[in-house]
């Protein structure tokens, strides 16, 4: 059997994020179900067209959760209240309208808006590039090893994912203003990693020395 040589491949890149996603919630408190409910229908709607005038700027708006549950008193067992929320997930690629819509939004009434969290999208290009990366030092260290020995890769074995992943530490405010002054948001940069295992068989080593 030919020698073998198992080693460990890193790389680390800092890089920008493609998605900025942040999360709105409608929340409406009454005293009759009926108007609550009408209410937080009402308000959903206006937060929509508010959305709907920035068009390609956001890429996606998902529906999360809707809520409506009566509030009790301490002591009495009906109801002396409602409430109800309406939350939805906005995913925008177009980071140059965040610091002028996120005010904006946090601006409108009962409202409460939570973000926004940085991300990479799924399949990013950043990912497969940092995996090269991690390959071409996995296989300058098994170069270095066999030329320790007096001998050099001869074919390649096996390559497999050992730890991958990409991410940062999100960054998430949550803003209820009065007004809406323009915000100046700063992107963070998201780290990707990736890290392999390979092996090789090498040519005899020279062990004469």
């Amino acid at each position: 059997m030919q020698p073998t040589i198992v080693v460990r491949g890193e790389a680390s890149r800092e890089v920008p994020p493609e998605l900025a996603v942040f999360s709105v919630s409608v929340t409406v408190r009454g005293r009759e179900r009926e108007t609550v409910v009408a209410q937080l229908a009402d308000r959903a709607a206006v937060l929509r067209i508010t959305l709907d005038a920035y068009g390609e700027a956001i890429e996606r708006r998902e529906t999360g959760s809707m809520q409506v549950h009566p509030e009790a008193k301490p002591g009495h067992a009906r109801p002396s209240a409602y409430a109800g929320s309406v939350e939805t997930t906005v995913t925008v690629t177009d980071f140059g309208v965040l610091d002028e819509m996120m005010p904006s939004l946090a601006a409108m009434d009962q409202i409460s808006i939570f973000g926004p969290w940085w991300q990479l999208r799924r399949g990013s290009t950043a990912g497969a590039e940092v995996r090269r990366a991690a390959i071409a030092d996995a296989l300058d260290r098994a170069r270095e090893y066999a030329a320790a020995v007096g001998a050099r890769v001869d074919r390649l074995v096996e390559i497999s994912d050992d730890v991958a992943g990409s991410g940062g530490v999100p960054m998430a405010a949550r803003m209820m203003r009065e007004s809406a002054p323009a915000l100046e948001l700063d992107p963070q940069w998201q780290t990707v990693q990736a890290s392999v295992l390979l092996r090789v068989t090498i040519t005899e080593p020279d062990l004469s020395e």
